[in-house]
């Protein structure tokens, strides 16, 4: 069984500001790294959300088999994927940037891509790969 921590909604996430308006409640003012998976539709409606891995305050263990996991029961068309950075800054580290090219590979092999990968802060801000152009 699948345990799903969000469910279906009828919100379009088509650009970065609307995944962190729709999510940022679950990530801000967290001490410690948290990651978070957005299973979406075709219409990138989301179909459910699940938080994937709750780490330390510098990081998050995360591997594509927990990932895709539910995404695939739940077959989402394409998953967006979003962490916490609890330090403030929301640039990507060398290890958010491996841990995005394997979910990158993973999803082409598994047919279900990885539409963008957003490190949020508690004032807000935030990083997207997808607007950044590394996705």
């Amino acid at each position: 069984m699948v345990v799903r921590e969000g469910r279906r909604s009828t919100a379009v996430l088509d650009t970065p500001a609307k995944v962190f308006r729709f999510m940022s409640r679950v990530l801000l003012r967290r001490d410690r790294e948290t990651f978070v998976r957005l299973d979406l539709d075709a219409r990138n409606r989301v179909l459910g959300w699940e938080i994937v891995s709750v780490g330390t305050l510098t990081q998050s263990l995360v591997h594509p088999r927990e990932v895709f996991k539910a995404a695939i029961l739940s077959n989402a068309v394409g998953i967006i994927v979003m962490h916490n950075h609890p330090s403030g800054d929301p640039a990507p580290s060398p290890e958010d940037m491996r841990t995005t090219e394997r979910l990158v590979e993973a999803g082409k092999l598994l047919g279900v891509p990885l539409i963008d990968h957003l490190i949020v802060t508690d004032d807000g801000g935030f990083f997207s790969f997808k607007e950044k152009g590394l996705l």
